[in-house]
């Protein structure tokens, strides 16, 4: 089978960017079948492409290698590297860019298996200082398939192991003594959308019966199963595709009719 690679970056697609980084991939893997996830991540925006690969590597086949480039950092003392999570490889800047996916294994195992990439041999002859998705990531994924398609890749002849990869500092859903659940709104997706850092199991206990969220002056008391179950203008709660709690409007922009933006807080407790 054709080795997969994924990208995501912020580099949009009005610019060489992603394009010459497919040059560097087919030059040296030419059986490479390179997936774009999205190039459209908010410049330097790091929680943004966490987000971003965290729904999405699960529907590839094993032994993809996603390459992530979301690198305010590029050409300091930031670490590239590369790691094997759930079967799946993943090349990056070392500035939180997989905190999801770290925190996901870190529940379910085995333990990641994590290495800096510091072998010339895997990087282009001459490195800017500023374009490392060309110079580093994308020939490291590319020796990287080619290993993989012969069956012999061995991550340890890219760099050393490392113990400590850098995670973002987010703010965790709390419980309160009085059962109120505080989350904070995440990001705002192309519709509006506000996506939480609640995920099911964190509510759990509220799902089958009343509850009330409260975001800001607003308060929503429906969870439903898809967007054209709610009316016209009315926000409700609903789990979707990115793992985590939504707000959302049916064929609205939740987050302008709400006033709300990443970073809010809001509460959840149980109506019954």
């Amino acid at each position: 089978m054709r080795p997969v690679i994924s990208l995501t970056t912020d580099f949009g697609t009005t610019d060489h960017f992603v394009g010459t980084m497919k040059g560097v991939i087919a030059k040296i893997c030419a059986d490479a079948n390179v997936i774009d996830i999205t190039h459209d991540i908010p410049a330097y925006n790091v929680l943004e492409g966490a987000l971003a690969i965290w729904p999405a590597w699960r529907y590839f086949p094993a032994l993809t290698i996603h390459v992530l480039v979301v690198d305010p950092g590029v050409g300091s003392e930031r670490r590239p590297i590369l790691a094997r999570i759930g079967g799946h490889y993943f090349i990056a800047p070392d500035n939180g860019v997989l905190t999801f996916l770290l925190d996901d294994i870190e529940r379910t195992g085995p333990p990641p298996d994590l290495h800096e990439l510091t072998t010339p041999a895997y990087r282009l002859g001459t490195q800017s200082v500023t374009f490392h998705g060309r110079d580093v990531f994308a020939p490291a994924a590319a020796h990287l398939a080619n290993q993989l398609a012969c069956g012999n890749a061995d991550l340890s002849s890219f760099g050393p192991r490392i113990k400590d990869p850098v995670r973002l500092k987010l703010e965790k859903p709390t419980r309160g003594p009085d059962g109120v659940v505080t989350g904070t709104i995440l990001k705002v997706d192309r519709f509006g959308n506000l996506l939480t850092n609640l995920q099911a199991a964190d509510v759990a206990d509220l799902q089958d019966q009343r509850f009330a969220l409260n975001l800001e002056s607003n308060t929503i008391t429906r969870l439903l199963k898809n967007y054209m179950a709610g009316k016209p203008g009315e926000p409700f709660a609903i789990f979707g595709s990115s793992c985590v709690l939504e707000i959302a409007l049916n064929r609205g922009n939740a987050a302008k009719q709400l006033g709300a933006s990443p970073g809010d807080t809001f509460t959840l407790t149980s109506d019954a």
